[in-house]
């Protein structure tokens, strides 16, 4: 293991390649936390032959993965700004790995939700520790760009959990899947804690006490609220629906059959992939032409609104250009932890990231079980769903993405204000 200190604003000229593994193995980690949390898309119909569940019931199982990972998310924090994500994110990945062999032995509903929860836990820092890394090796200005790299080769993951998992299952069960899935967990902690270079931690000389009044001053302070609601709702709503319910509504609303469902679900991965490094990019180079990061953030939010709307309304276009927009508009809403991360100090970004990282697996954990809560309100036939049943759930979800949308943009002249000063 290479051990290095350096402080956030520069590196010396030996140290870059050092910088790019940083880059490199943190991004993979995200990677194997994507996966987890889509995989039950394909899990889907084996489970509920196999269990017998109805629609809430696939929810609240797949939803529990969520609410592991929204539970974890303070003392997460914690524990990234006192320990480091390298050590932080390695030994978590050990409980992944068992809630992983827990799911794949698991013969009930309590011990496949206790799997998905562990797992949940386990994977809870990986976005928030790729983060915190690229923010101790990189400059600030460029973490815009680097998010969207973490959040395109994350979206591997959701490519993964379409047409190859799809393939996968042709040839193997849902348990092989999953014990191999522990394997690559298990693999992946090893590689973070041999092979991922060490940074200072100014948040290591902190007492806990300190960390935890820093804590509840972010939670406290407008900035991180004003973001919030929209960010969590355009994060909370994608994920929820591409993790688990874009295939019913392929099948039900868009009479898509499973394996161009399938197809379509790589589709929105690549254009999620896409959307994250080209609007990182456009990001740094728009604010040179004046557009601050907050509003070009808050347009990519406002247009994920609108392509719900158009899917809604069957708009007679493409169905790979409506669903590209999906996967390009959905992913916007990682910008903001670049906003945050401007707002606070560097010893309590680990913290800010996962604070925010909180309120998003709470909203795609209440939107995943919400929308079977609601597809339930009207009874299945054959196996699907009305239409209106597809349709009313969405509705709820714009209306509260559109309501957010208006605090977020009234937050707009305070951001430039505050930008300036």
């Amino acid at each position: 293991m290479t051990t290095a200190t350096l402080s956030p604003s520069g590196l010396p000229a030996a140290a870059n390649g050092l910088r790019w593994r940083v880059l490199a193995i943190f991004s993979l980690g995200f990677f194997v936390s994507y996966v987890y949390r889509g995989v039950n898309f394909g899990f889907a119909p084996y489970l509920s032959r196999e269990l017998g569940l109805s629609a809430s019931d696939l929810g609240l199982l797949t939803s529990c993965y969520f609410l592991g990972f929204a539970c974890a998310q303070l003392p997460a924090g914690l524990l990234l700004d006192r320990f480091g994500p390298r050590r932080t994110e390695a030994a978590l990945l050990l409980v992944a790995a068992a809630g992983t062999l827990l799911f794949a032995l698991g013969e009930g509903m309590a011990a496949l939700a206790a799997g998905r929860m562990l797992i949940g836990v386990g994977v809870s820092v990986c976005l928030g520790a790729a983060i915190q890394a690229l923010s101790m090796w990189f400059p600030l200005s460029r973490m815009p760009l680097l998010n969207g790299l973490v959040m395109a080769i994350g979206g591997l993951g959701a490519v993964v959990v379409g047409t190859p998992l799809d393939w996968l299952l042709s040839l193997v069960d849902w348990r092989a899947v999953c014990m191999g899935l522990g394997g690559v967990t298990l693999a992946m902690a090893l590689l973070l804690w041999f092979g991922a270079p060490e940074a200072a931690r100014p948040g290591a000389r902190e007492s806990l006490g300190a960390q935890w009044r820093g804590t509840v001053a972010i939670l406290r302070s407008a900035p991180f609220w004003r973001v919030v609601p929209l960010t969590l709702l355009n994060q909370g709503v994608f994920l929820a629906v591409q993790s688990l319910w874009v295939g019913a509504f392929l099948r039900d609303v868009g009479g898509v059959e499973p394996a161009q469902a399938a197809r379509l679900v790589s589709l929105i991965g690549f254009a999620m992939m896409g959307g994250c490094v080209v609007t990182g990019w456009a990001a740094r180079h728009l604010e040179r032409l004046g557009v601050s990061l907050y509003a070009f953030a808050g347009a990519g939010m406002t247009m994920f609104i609108v392509v719900q709307g158009l899917l809604m309304a069957g708009a007679p276009l493409p169905a790979w250009l409506l669903w590209s927009g999906y996967g390009v508009f959905g992913s916007t809403g990682i910008l903001t932890y670049a906003v945050l991360a401007r707002q606070f100090d560097g010893a309590m970004i680990g913290r800010a990231t996962t604070a925010l990282t909180l309120t998003v697996f709470l909203a795609i954990f209440l939107c995943q079980l919400g929308i079977g809560m609601v597809l339930d309100l009207w009874p299945a036939v054959a196996g699907r769903y009305p239409v209106r049943a597809h349709l009313a759930a969405w509705a709820v979800l714009v209306g509260l993405q559109a309501l957010a949308a208006i605090w977020y943009w009234m937050g707009a002249r305070r951001y430039r204000g505050a930008a300036a000063a």
